[in-house]
Formats: structure tokens, C-alpha cells, sequence
């Protein structure tokens, strides 16, 4: 494709919405999903298709520019960034199915959208040529712009952890999101009953990890042999960052006018003030150079045709999970000291504060297991962490 935007125009762009995303932050919060009107701006924009396959007018781009678009946005809504950090890896993921799966989603249309839930919730039953699939998932965010759904289960002839790609008309969405923070996702349930699934809508877990997908066969390029546990993980702790920064943001823009009512000592003079901005500031750029560093390495070692090293896997996924519980203590300082200001729902910071929180929640943020599991390994213990 020759009109394939540079990555510096894709952050750029990405940027250029961060007033709007401030301005609609409500309209999202109200509505309980992203407006129409983003989703659309975002597809405009490309946004959507930098991990998307050349073959289906994507941009084949690595991972690195995805996240750096990730914490553009987040930097205005957290909703937005996190709803784009899920559907956009799902590009990502569908070129690891079988080829006519890729062909289902985007043959008639390459803006097509997929949303998901990998909670192993499928009551699966095979059936000749695939599956039979029913039950009700939770936290599928986006589902509301998705014409299709990934859906998680095990296959009971082997055990297997799979994703079923299930069209719209198979499933219903259920309206369950009603919560105090990241309200925008619009994380709604989805149900099934009794949807026929092909065996080539299924894509096998063990695959993602050893890099075996069928996809790789036709997408060839480095990107879709990273593990899926590497990527997907990223995808919901990295809005934390740009949220974070967006939280800095609005505690600077306050506390650098800001004067005490009891005794009119200038914020910006306070020790304590001063020091959560420079302990924010510098923890963002920590996290950022980490992530960077991380997909710099794999992508390096991929492109040269050489395995990654599990220890490295290991160590990569526990700072994953580690960024929204850094981000959350940062966040959670920066609203003390802000003051009284900050219980007001029209605070900017009190939006970061509940985003950062909710999102710490996701199960692939609990640092307290992983960081158990890693700490085992380097005292020589087994690992017991598959999702690498």
C-alpha cells in the first residue's frame, strides 16, 4: 500500500484527538460506551489497522507504535485508549486464525471490528466440521462497535484453552455496564445459544504461545510470531501510562495556580506537591522506556530468526502487570494532593483517578501472582505462568 501513513503521523494524529477525547470524556460516561462519533474519527484515521495484515489493507507496523498511539490516547480518555488497546490487538490476533476466518471478517469489508471475552465461559460440545458454542461472557469492552466477538473456551476432546470468533448475528449483548470508573468502555456482557462454530473460527491458545497459528503461514512477518501472551497483555496495562500522564496534567494545570484558602501558601511552593509531580513524571518515562525496550528486543530477535528466551517472557509479563499498580499509587497521591478539589466529578483528575483503578482490576494486571510466579523462577522454582 503506498498510502500507508508514516508512525510519527499516526502518534501525530492520535494526539490531535486528545482535546476531543477530553471534551466527550462525559458524553462517553454518561453513555456508558465511546461515542460513534470517536470510533469513527479513530477508523478514519487509521488507527485501527497498525497491527492489521498488508494482505487486508492493514500497516503491519510494530507493536511499539500501537502503544504509543495506546498512550496518546489515554492521555484524553482512558475509556477511548483502552477500548482501542483491545479491539486494534484483535487485528493482531485474527491474523493468527486460519485464512478463511480472516477472509469471513474482511473480505467484504478490512474496517470490520472485533471485541471479546477470554473468560473460558463456552459450554462447547463438538459437532462434525466445529463446535457448538453457548453461554454468557462479561467485559467484552467496545461491543458496542464490534461486528464479531472473540469468546473463550475449552475444547473437552483436548483440553484446549480456544477463542471462538463468533459473528453478531450469533450473539446478543447484554446490558450489565453500569460502574465507577472506565464507564465508557461499554465492558457489556454478550450471550450465546447454541452457535455453530467451524473449526477454522477457533484459534488454539498453545498455538498463540509457540508461534504455530495457522495465520503464520500467510502472514509472515515478524510481528505475528510474538506470543499472544506478550501482547495482549499490553494491551490492557499501557492505557495506564497515557492515563497517567493525563492525570499530571490536570494536577499541574490546578496545583500551579492554586492558593490555600486558610492560610494562601501557593501550592506549586509545597514540598509534597512538588515531589508526587516529579515522582509521576519520572515514572511515566520509566515505563514507557520499558515497554519500549521490551518489544525492541523481541521484535529484534524475531526478525533475526532467533527464539525468545522464556526468562525474558517471564520478566516482561511481570512489568506488564506491574505498570497499573504503579500507576494507580501515583494517581491515588496525585489526587490527595490536590486537595478538596478533587471529589468533584467534574475534576479531570478524578476521571484518571477512577480509570486507573478500574483498569488495575483487569485479571492480567494481578501483579501479586505474577509477581510470585517470577520471584519463584528466579529462586529456581518452576514457572507456572502459561499466558507468556
Amino acid at each position: 500500500m503506498s498510502d500507508i501513513p508514516t508512525p510519527e503521523q499516526l502518534v501525530d494524529r492520535a494526539r490531535a484527538l486528545i482535546p476531543k477525547l477530553i471534551e466527550r470524556w462525559e458524553q462517553a460516561a454518561t453513555g456508558r460506551k465511546v461515542p460513534e462519533q470517536t470510533v469513527a474519527e479513530m477508523r478514519e484515521a487509521g488507527l485501527f489497522r497498525v497491527l492489521q495484515p498488508k494482505r487486508y489493507g492493514g500497516y503491519e507496523m510494530d507493536p511499539q507504535v500501537f502503544y504509543k498511539i495506546q498512550i496518546a490516547l489515554a492521555e484524553g480518555c482512558m475509556s477511548t485508549a483502552w477500548i482501542y488497546g483491545v479491539i486494534a490487538v484483535h487485528n493482531w490476533q485474527l491474523a493468527l486464525y486460519d485464512d478463511r476466518a480472516q477472509q469471513d471478517v474482511w473480505g467484504k469489508n478490512q474496517n470490520t471490528l472485533i471485541s471479546s471475552s477470554y473468560m473460558p465461559k463456552a459450554k462447547v460440545t463438538p459437532v462434525e466440521g466445529g463446535y457448538r458454542v453457548s453461554g454468557r461472557w462479561g467485559f467484552s469492552s467496545g461491543v458496542d462497535h464490534c461486528d464479531w466477538a472473540f469468546l473463550g473456551g475449552v475444547t473437552p476432546e483436548d483440553g484446549e484453552f480456544r477463542t471462538f470468533l463468533i459473528p453478531r448475528g450469533d450473539f446478543k449483548v447484554v446490558d450489565a455496564w453500569d460502574t465507577v470508573g472506565l464507564r465508557g468502555t461499554g465492558s457489556q456482557d454478550v450471550e450465546v445459544n447454541d452457535a455453530f462454530v467451524p473449526t477454522y473460527r477457533t484459534h488454539k491458545s498453545s498455538d498463540g504461545a509457540k508461534g504455530t497459528s495457522p495465520g503464520v503461514v500467510h502472514n509472515t512477518a515478524p510481528l505475528y510470531q510474538l506470543p499472544f501472551g506478550q501482547i495482549f497483555v499490553r494491551a490492557v496495562s499501557t492505557s495506564s501510562i497515557g492515563a497517567l500522564q493525563g492525570a499530571l496534567n490536570a494536577y499541574l494545570d490546578w496545583n500551579g495556580k492554586r492558593v490555600a484558602v486558610n492560610d494562601a501558601s501557593k501550592s506549586a511552593e509545597d514540598p509534597m506537591v512538588q515531589q508526587t509531580a516529579a515522582e509521576a513524571a519520572l515514572a511515566i518515562d520509566e515505563m514507557k522506556v520499558a515497554l519500549f525496550r521490551n518489544f525492541d528486543s523481541m521484535m529484534s530477535k524475531l526478525r533475526a530468526g532467533q527464539p525468545l528466551d522464556m526468562n525474558d517472557r517471564i520478566h516482561y509479563r511481570t512489568q506488564s502487570a506491574s505498570v497499573p499498580e504503579r500507576c494507580a499509587d501515583l494517581v491515588n497521591r496525585l489526587f490527595y494532593n490536590a486537595g478538596a478539589h478533587g471529589m468533584y466529578r467534574t475534576s479531570r483528575l478524578t476521571r484518571y483517578f477512577l480509570d486507573i483503578n478500574c483498569g488495575r482490576t483487569h485479571v492480567a494486571n494481578n501483579i501479586y501472582k505474577i509477581e510470585r510466579n517470577y520471584g519463584g523462577v528466579l529462586l529456581g522454582l518452576p514457572n507456572t505462568d502459561t499466558f507468556l
